[in-house]
Protein backbone atom coordinates (compact mmCIF):
# COMPACT_ATOMS: atom_id res chain seq x y z
CA UNK A 1 0.00 0.00 0.00
CA UNK A 2 2.82 2.40 0.88
CA UNK A 3 4.38 2.09 -2.59
CA UNK A 4 1.04 2.78 -4.27
CA UNK A 5 0.52 5.94 -2.19
CA UNK A 6 4.05 7.16 -2.92
CA UNK A 7 3.50 6.56 -6.63
CA UNK A 8 0.14 8.36 -6.48
CA UNK A 9 1.67 11.40 -4.82
CA UNK A 10 4.62 11.48 -7.23
CA UNK A 11 2.24 11.33 -10.19
CA UNK A 12 0.17 14.11 -8.60
CA UNK A 13 3.25 16.28 -8.14
CA UNK A 14 4.16 15.81 -11.79
CA UNK A 15 0.58 16.70 -12.81
CA UNK A 16 0.84 19.89 -10.74
CA UNK A 17 4.12 20.84 -12.38
CA UNK A 18 2.91 20.12 -15.91
CA UNK A 19 -0.55 21.68 -15.58
CA UNK A 20 -1.14 23.27 -19.01
CA UNK A 21 -2.57 26.41 -17.39
CA UNK A 22 0.39 26.87 -15.08
CA UNK A 23 2.85 29.69 -15.69
CA UNK A 24 5.54 29.60 -13.04
CA UNK A 25 3.64 29.32 -9.76
CA UNK A 26 0.45 30.86 -11.15
CA UNK A 27 -2.55 29.16 -12.77
CA UNK A 28 -3.75 31.42 -15.61
CA UNK A 29 -7.31 30.41 -16.48
CA UNK A 30 -8.90 30.87 -19.92
CA UNK A 31 -11.46 33.55 -20.87
CA UNK A 32 -14.30 31.07 -21.22
CA UNK A 33 -15.89 28.20 -19.33
CA UNK A 34 -16.76 28.13 -15.63
CA UNK A 35 -14.89 27.84 -12.37
CA UNK A 36 -15.74 26.35 -8.98
CA UNK A 37 -13.67 27.58 -6.03
CA UNK A 38 -13.55 26.09 -2.53
CA UNK A 39 -12.54 27.64 0.75
CA UNK A 40 -10.36 25.84 3.29
CA UNK A 41 -11.26 22.14 3.52
CA UNK A 42 -9.19 20.98 6.52
CA UNK A 43 -9.99 17.31 6.16
CA UNK A 44 -13.77 17.75 5.88
CA UNK A 45 -14.33 14.71 3.67
CA UNK A 46 -18.07 15.21 3.25
CA UNK A 47 -17.67 18.78 2.04
CA UNK A 48 -14.89 17.75 -0.33
CA UNK A 49 -17.27 15.18 -1.79
CA UNK A 50 -19.96 17.86 -2.15
CA UNK A 51 -17.54 20.17 -3.94
CA UNK A 52 -16.49 17.41 -6.33
CA UNK A 53 -20.12 16.45 -6.91
CA UNK A 54 -21.13 20.03 -7.66
CA UNK A 55 -18.21 20.58 -10.03
CA UNK A 56 -19.27 17.45 -11.98
CA UNK A 57 -16.17 17.63 -14.17
CA UNK A 58 -17.11 14.56 -16.18
CA UNK A 59 -20.29 16.19 -17.45
CA UNK A 60 -18.86 19.72 -17.53
CA UNK A 61 -15.62 19.57 -19.55
CA UNK A 62 -15.46 23.38 -19.77
CA UNK A 63 -15.32 23.72 -15.97
CA UNK A 64 -12.27 24.20 -13.74
CA UNK A 65 -12.05 23.44 -10.02
CA UNK A 66 -9.78 25.13 -7.47
CA UNK A 67 -9.32 23.61 -4.01
CA UNK A 68 -6.87 24.41 -1.22
CA UNK A 69 -5.92 23.84 2.41
CA UNK A 70 -6.94 20.19 2.42
CA UNK A 71 -4.91 18.91 5.38
CA UNK A 72 -5.15 19.34 9.17
CA UNK A 73 -8.61 18.79 10.58
CA UNK A 74 -11.56 16.48 10.14
CA UNK A 75 -11.73 12.83 11.26
CA UNK A 76 -9.34 11.38 13.84
CA UNK A 77 -8.21 7.85 14.51
CA UNK A 78 -8.73 6.21 17.90
CA UNK A 79 -5.64 7.87 19.32
CA UNK A 80 -6.46 11.37 18.11
CA UNK A 81 -4.33 11.16 14.98
CA UNK A 82 -5.32 13.46 12.13
CA UNK A 83 -6.65 11.51 9.14
CA UNK A 84 -6.85 14.45 6.75
CA UNK A 85 -4.24 12.83 4.50
CA UNK A 86 -7.08 10.64 3.24
CA UNK A 87 -8.82 13.74 1.84
CA UNK A 88 -5.50 14.81 0.32
CA UNK A 89 -5.12 11.45 -1.42
CA UNK A 90 -8.65 11.80 -2.81
CA UNK A 91 -7.81 15.26 -4.15
CA UNK A 92 -4.64 13.92 -5.79
CA UNK A 93 -6.65 11.16 -7.48
CA UNK A 94 -9.04 13.81 -8.77
CA UNK A 95 -6.14 15.86 -10.11
CA UNK A 96 -4.89 12.82 -12.00
CA UNK A 97 -8.32 12.15 -13.49
CA UNK A 98 -8.69 15.76 -14.63
CA UNK A 99 -5.13 17.13 -14.82
CA UNK A 100 -6.06 20.22 -16.82
CA UNK A 101 -9.21 21.05 -14.84
CA UNK A 102 -8.30 20.54 -11.17
CA UNK A 103 -5.90 23.04 -9.59
CA UNK A 104 -4.77 22.59 -5.97
CA UNK A 105 -3.25 25.71 -4.41
CA UNK A 106 -0.72 25.99 -1.58
CA UNK A 107 -2.06 26.87 1.87
CA UNK A 108 -0.41 27.86 5.13
CA UNK A 109 -0.88 24.43 6.72
CA UNK A 110 0.90 22.99 3.67
CA UNK A 111 3.85 25.30 4.27
CA UNK A 112 3.94 24.26 7.93
CA UNK A 113 4.02 20.59 6.95
CA UNK A 114 6.73 21.11 4.33
CA UNK A 115 8.99 23.05 6.68
CA UNK A 116 8.25 20.90 9.73
CA UNK A 117 7.06 23.85 11.78
CA UNK A 118 4.25 23.13 14.22
CA UNK A 119 0.87 24.76 13.69
CA UNK A 120 -2.09 24.84 16.09
CA UNK A 121 -5.72 24.39 15.08
CA UNK A 122 -8.46 24.31 17.68
CA UNK A 123 -5.77 23.80 20.33
CA UNK A 124 -4.21 20.75 18.62
CA UNK A 125 -0.67 20.41 17.32
CA UNK A 126 -1.62 19.44 13.81
CA UNK A 127 1.69 18.21 12.40
CA UNK A 128 2.14 15.95 15.41
CA UNK A 129 -1.42 14.58 15.09
CA UNK A 130 -0.96 14.13 11.33
CA UNK A 131 2.38 12.32 11.74
CA UNK A 132 1.04 10.03 14.46
CA UNK A 133 -1.79 8.94 12.15
CA UNK A 134 0.69 8.26 9.34
CA UNK A 135 2.78 6.12 11.70
CA UNK A 136 -0.30 4.17 12.80
CA UNK A 137 -1.45 3.44 9.24
CA UNK A 138 1.84 2.92 7.38
CA UNK A 139 4.05 1.49 10.12
CA UNK A 140 7.75 1.50 9.33
CA UNK A 141 7.04 2.92 5.86
CA UNK A 142 5.55 6.17 7.19
CA UNK A 143 8.67 8.31 6.47
CA UNK A 144 8.43 7.51 2.76
CA UNK A 145 4.77 8.52 2.71
CA UNK A 146 5.54 11.67 4.69
CA UNK A 147 8.26 12.67 2.24
CA UNK A 148 5.99 11.99 -0.76
CA UNK A 149 3.32 14.21 0.82
CA UNK A 150 5.91 16.97 1.32
CA UNK A 151 6.98 16.77 -2.31
CA UNK A 152 3.40 16.89 -3.53
CA UNK A 153 2.57 19.92 -1.38
CA UNK A 154 5.73 21.68 -2.55
CA UNK A 155 4.67 21.13 -6.18
CA UNK A 156 1.44 23.09 -5.75
CA UNK A 157 1.02 26.49 -7.42
CA UNK A 158 0.62 29.57 -5.26
CA UNK A 159 -2.40 31.21 -6.85
CA UNK A 160 -4.72 31.45 -9.84
CA UNK A 161 -5.74 34.42 -11.95
CA UNK A 162 -8.70 34.54 -14.30
CA UNK A 163 -8.87 36.41 -17.59
CA UNK A 164 -11.72 38.45 -16.07
CA UNK A 165 -9.32 39.83 -13.44
CA UNK A 166 -10.08 37.74 -10.37
CA UNK A 167 -7.25 36.55 -8.13
CA UNK A 168 -7.61 33.33 -6.11
CA UNK A 169 -5.11 32.34 -3.42
CA UNK A 170 -5.20 30.90 0.07
CA UNK A 171 -4.55 34.31 1.57
CA UNK A 172 -2.94 37.70 0.88
CA UNK A 173 0.10 39.35 2.46
CA UNK A 174 -0.73 41.43 5.51
CA UNK A 175 0.08 45.13 5.37
CA UNK A 176 2.98 44.61 7.77
CA UNK A 177 4.54 41.94 5.54
CA UNK A 178 3.61 43.34 2.13
CA UNK A 179 7.16 44.57 1.54
CA UNK A 180 8.45 41.00 1.88
CA UNK A 181 6.15 39.66 -0.83
CA UNK A 182 8.47 39.37 -3.82
CA UNK A 183 6.16 39.07 -6.81
CA UNK A 184 8.95 37.27 -8.68
CA UNK A 185 8.10 34.14 -6.68
CA UNK A 186 5.15 33.72 -9.03
CA UNK A 187 7.40 33.25 -12.05
CA UNK A 188 10.37 31.22 -10.76
CA UNK A 189 10.77 27.73 -9.28
CA UNK A 190 9.50 27.52 -5.71
CA UNK A 191 12.17 26.81 -3.10
CA UNK A 192 11.66 25.58 0.45
CA UNK A 193 13.27 28.81 1.65
CA UNK A 194 10.30 30.68 0.14
CA UNK A 195 8.08 28.88 2.67
CA UNK A 196 10.13 29.79 5.72
CA UNK A 197 8.96 32.66 7.93
CA UNK A 198 9.23 35.97 6.03
CA UNK A 199 9.70 34.17 2.70
CA UNK A 200 7.35 35.26 -0.11
CA UNK A 201 5.28 32.05 -0.18
CA UNK A 202 4.96 32.17 3.61
CA UNK A 203 3.87 35.81 3.45
CA UNK A 204 1.26 35.01 0.79
CA UNK A 205 -0.26 32.01 2.58
CA UNK A 206 -0.20 33.24 6.20
CA UNK A 207 -1.39 36.84 5.84
CA UNK A 208 -4.56 38.19 7.43
CA UNK A 209 -6.36 41.53 7.56
CA UNK A 210 -4.91 43.19 4.49
CA UNK A 211 -6.25 46.75 4.37
CA UNK A 212 -8.22 48.19 1.47
CA UNK A 213 -5.22 50.33 0.49
CA UNK A 214 -2.94 47.31 0.71
CA UNK A 215 -5.27 45.32 -1.53
CA UNK A 216 -5.49 48.23 -3.99
CA UNK A 217 -1.71 48.36 -4.36
CA UNK A 218 -1.50 44.58 -4.66
CA UNK A 219 -4.28 44.52 -7.28
CA UNK A 220 -2.32 46.98 -9.40
CA UNK A 221 0.80 44.79 -9.26
CA UNK A 222 -1.12 41.61 -10.05
CA UNK A 223 -3.42 43.06 -12.73
CA UNK A 224 -6.67 42.10 -11.01
CA UNK A 225 -9.81 43.75 -9.62
CA UNK A 226 -11.11 41.20 -7.10
CA UNK A 227 -9.67 38.73 -4.60
CA UNK A 228 -11.07 35.35 -3.48
CA UNK A 229 -9.27 33.84 -0.48
CA UNK A 230 -9.68 31.51 2.47
CA UNK A 231 -7.54 31.26 5.63
CA UNK A 232 -9.66 33.60 7.79
CA UNK A 233 -12.20 31.48 9.74
CA UNK A 234 -15.79 32.24 8.69
CA UNK A 235 -18.54 30.77 10.92
CA UNK A 236 -21.16 31.68 8.30
CA UNK A 237 -19.13 30.22 5.43
CA UNK A 238 -18.20 33.47 3.71
CA UNK A 239 -17.51 37.16 4.19
CA UNK A 240 -17.55 39.98 1.64
CA UNK A 241 -15.03 42.72 2.41
CA UNK A 242 -15.75 45.90 0.49
CA UNK A 243 -14.94 46.72 -2.16
CA UNK A 244 -12.92 43.83 -3.56
CA UNK A 245 -12.47 40.67 -1.47
CA UNK A 246 -14.49 37.54 -0.76
CA UNK A 247 -13.41 35.10 1.97
CA UNK A 248 -14.65 31.50 1.73
CA UNK A 249 -14.69 28.57 4.16
CA UNK A 250 -15.54 24.97 3.26
CA UNK A 251 -14.53 23.16 6.45
CA UNK A 252 -17.74 23.07 8.49
CA UNK A 253 -21.51 22.61 8.21
CA UNK A 254 -22.08 26.20 7.08
CA UNK A 255 -19.32 26.00 4.46
CA UNK A 256 -19.76 27.11 0.89
CA UNK A 257 -18.22 27.19 -2.58
CA UNK A 258 -18.16 29.81 -5.30
CA UNK A 259 -19.11 29.36 -8.95
CA UNK A 260 -17.88 31.82 -11.58
CA UNK A 261 -18.44 32.37 -15.28
CA UNK A 262 -14.95 32.91 -16.70
CA UNK A 263 -16.31 35.09 -19.50
CA UNK A 264 -18.41 37.43 -17.32
CA UNK A 265 -17.60 40.75 -15.67
CA UNK A 266 -17.78 40.90 -11.87
CA UNK A 267 -17.93 43.30 -8.99
CA UNK A 268 -18.08 42.16 -5.36
CA UNK A 269 -21.90 41.97 -5.31
CA UNK A 270 -22.08 39.78 -8.40
CA UNK A 271 -19.28 37.65 -7.02
CA UNK A 272 -21.33 37.02 -3.87
CA UNK A 273 -24.29 35.93 -6.00
CA UNK A 274 -22.25 32.89 -7.05
CA UNK A 275 -21.96 31.48 -3.52
CA UNK A 276 -23.46 27.99 -3.04
CA UNK A 277 -24.02 26.51 0.43
CA UNK A 278 -22.46 23.07 0.63
CA UNK A 279 -25.31 21.80 2.79
CA UNK A 280 -27.60 22.27 -0.23
CA UNK A 281 -25.62 19.72 -2.27
CA UNK A 282 -26.60 16.06 -1.99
Amino acid sequence: MESQIVELLAAGAKANQTDPYRQGNLICLPPDGSLVVSGDIHGHARNLQRIISYADLEARPERHLIIHEIIHGGPQDGDGGCLSYKALFEAVELKLRYPDKVHILLGNHDTAFITGSEVLREGRRMNKAFTEALKAEFGQDWPQVQQAIRQFLLSQPLAARTANRIWISHSLPSDRMMGRFDIEVLSRPLQEADLQRDGPAYVLTWGRHTSQEGRRRLAEKLGVDLFVVGHQPQPDGWLAIEPDMLVLASDHNHGCLLELDLSASYDLASLVSGIILLSSID
